[in-house]
């Protein structure tokens, strides 16, 4: 209910008529059924963007301190990620990305539309970075299949650190054919770590494909990690996934 208050009713159209996003590919999220939609994340907006866009209600899975602070502040975010479609996963144990993992498993199993963001957090900088297996994973263990999805423009309107987003520019949304990777393996494949890899470098070209961004081989939370405050980026190179540097 929060969901759908929120979506068509309070920041739905507020985001529609401010910010006017434009979409393309809607055609190719199924009405029903399980799907994962993978995503580039440029933005905190990128969540926001994306559901109200979307016809079908999307599932994240979010950290479970979004759900547990404590006081006014704990209940207005309580409120906000469970009605943005957050579910709460513990990120802090040993098992925790299992965890994760079985949670996913077990919505799309139930016949969720699963955001997620293979990246694991977001980009620094604008390019897009090393995507992280488990989204593979989930579609070998599911069944589901893979929408990438591409978010152009919206680390201009809320940078990294910026509270207040900027009314400009038109950001858009770009949704790809569905990816089937049923024929790979079912749940059996799974801890194959070359097939995790290759399914998710292919997973990541189609989202280059779509967004037209640089790619980085390496992952953004070790750069974001490596990078102290006024810090240039280490040097890397730009090239396609799975290739190999020279």
């Amino acid at each position: 209910m929060l969901y759908w208050l929120l979506k068509r009713v309070l920041l739905g159209p507020l985001l529609k008529v401010v910010w006017r996003p434009r979409v393309e590919g809607l055609e190719n999220v199924p009405a029903s059924g399980p799907a994962i939609l993978a995503s580039n994340h440029l933005s905190f907006c990128d969540s926001l963007f994306l559901p109200v866009c979307v016809p079908r209600r999307i599932t994240y899975l979010a950290k479970a301190e979004y759900f547990t602070t404590p006081g006014l502040k704990g209940r207005i975010w309580r409120w906000f990620f469970s009605a943005i479609g957050q579910v709460p996963v513990d990120r802090g144990g040993a098992d925790a990305a299992l965890d994760a993992l079985n949670c996913g498993v077990r919505l799309l199993r139930q016949g969720e539309l699963l955001g997620i963001y293979p990246e694991g957090t977001r980009s620094p900088d604008g390019r897009l970075y090393r995507g992280k297996t488990g989204v593979a994973r989930l579609a070998l263990d599911s069944g589901a299949v893979v929408l990438p999805c591409a978010m152009i423009g919206t680390n201009r309107i809320q940078p990294l650190g910026r509270t207040l987003p900027r009314l400009r520019p038109r950001p858009r949304i770009r949704i790809g054919a569905p990816l089937d990777f049923s024929s790979r393996g079912s749940g059996a494949a799974t801890g194959n770590r070359f097939l995790e890899r290759a399914i998710t470098d292919q997973i990541m070209t189609e989202i280059i494909r779509l967004s037209g961004q640089s790619y980085v081989d390496v992952y953004a939370a070790a750069v974001k990690a490596a990078a102290g405050p006024g810090s240039a980026h280490p040097s890397m190179h730009d090239r396609v996934p799975g290739q190999r540097a020279g």
